[in-house]
């Protein structure tokens, strides 16, 4: 009877053990990312495009009439239309000079289409409305790659009246969807079929190790990791014969990606982003408010009619500090992330008390993480 209870007991057991394995395999690939999320291949890079041109048919927003390389590209573009006018007969508020940038994307063919940003570069008030023109982008080299032109779009608006006005978001800069058309290719050199090179967004000795492991798990042999940013991969044999697809497949396979112990805070706007990793020793938090109210309220003497006195404006300053009492929160050592948010929302803290709070334990030695200030 013992030996059968020990046998019943020991099979539980086992039975628990690989659903416990099977779980936190499970929650392994949940948090996995593929190797072309975290990763790219050498040489396949995008390459960065600029151009100038001019957006025309603004309602009375364009640049003015100081900026005078705005009439000067009018006056250029009308004369290769055989249009001549004199520049300084011209006055015109409708057209605005900008920039034009974009991403040439590695084996983008001609005919293909690009976004473009288009950027007001004079003393324009809003691109709202606009068209942009025919314009040449140019390459590092000074080759043209593609030419922009069509609608801007932009992700707010502007209205204003004699006496108010009211704006949503930034109006001088805007997209053209679809807006560039590639007209000359890069040279891309031919994928060699004996090696490829991984080289991660995030160097990371840990990923490069985990990404280097996992591929030759697959393909055993292959990969060898060179530093903490690339791995170097051999083209097994029966996949030499089509580098692509062997390429497609290494690509696509997963890896838990190593996690970083950082904080990013945003001063100008509050925003506070907290790593997972994030540990703190013991320390203990007081945090209070100093609010200071004045209240301006003259009083004005004047004298009766017709009299020869004068007034007199006597001032009447009114003011109320109010200091809130701060309260000691103690964290323990090893604190995570969610303690941690859960401490400082039991605090009643804003964001931007937030942001002081952790660059104070930060100094005080007690926070392990990188705190970066944007």
């Amino acid at each position: 009877m013992v030996s059968g209870h020990s046998k019943d007991d020991m099979k539980t057991r086992s039975i628990l053990i690989a659903a416990v394995m099977a779980l936190l395999l499970l929650t392994s690939y949940a948090q996995a990312a593929r190797i072309k999320d975290i990763g790219y291949i050498n040489g396949l890079r995008p390459n960065q495009l600029i151009g100038y041109g001019l957006v025309v048919g603004l309602e009375n927003t364009g640049d003015r009439v100081n900026t005078v390389f705005t009439i000067q590209s009018l006056t250029n573009m009308l004369e290769k239309m055989g249009i001549r006018v004199d520049p300084s007969t011209i006055r015109v508020n409708n057209i605005a000079a900008v920039a034009v940038t974009a991403d040439l994307p590695p084996f983008a063919k001609i005919g293909n289409k690009i976004d473009v940003l288009v950027s007001s570069i004079g003393d324009a008030r809003s691109l709202q409305g606009g068209t942009l023109l025919f314009a040449p982008m140019r390459g590092a080299d000074g080759e043209v790659y593609a030419v922009a032109q069509g609608p801007v779009l932009l992700g707010g608006y502007v209205a204003s009246g004699q006496g108010a006005q009211v704006q949503k978001n930034h109006v001088t800069a805007g997209r053209v969807a679809n807006g560039a058309t590639i007209e000359r290719e890069l040279n891309y050199q031919a994928i060699n079929n004996e090696s490829v090179m991984v080289s991660l967004r995030t160097p990371d000795f840990t990923t490069v190790n985990r990404l280097n492991d996992r591929i030759n798990e697959v393909f055993p042999g292959s990969a060898s990791a060179k530093d903490g940013a690339t791995v170097a991969i051999a083209i097994p044999p029966q996949y030499r014969v089509n580098p692509v697809a062997f390429i497609s497949a290494v690509e696509n396979l997963e890896v838990l990606p190593g996690t970083f112990s950082k904080i990013v805070v945003n001063e100008r706007t509050g925003t506070v982003v907290i790593g997972e990793n994030v540990r703190i020793q013991t320390v203990a938090v007081s945090h209070g408010n100093i609010s200071i109210q004045i209240k301006e309220q003259p009083t004005v003497s004047q004298p009766l009619p017709f009299a020869q006195g004068q007034t007199v404006v006597t001032p009447n300053t009114k003011m109320k500090v109010e200091e809130e009492k701060g309260r000691f929160f103690v964290m323990e050592t090893g604190v995570t992330i969610r303690d941690l948010v859960t401490a400082l929302n039991a605090l009643g803290v804003s964001a931007r008390d937030v942001i002081s709070i952790l660059q104070a334990v930060k100094a005080a030695g007690a926070l392990h993480a990188e705190l970066e200030v944007i």
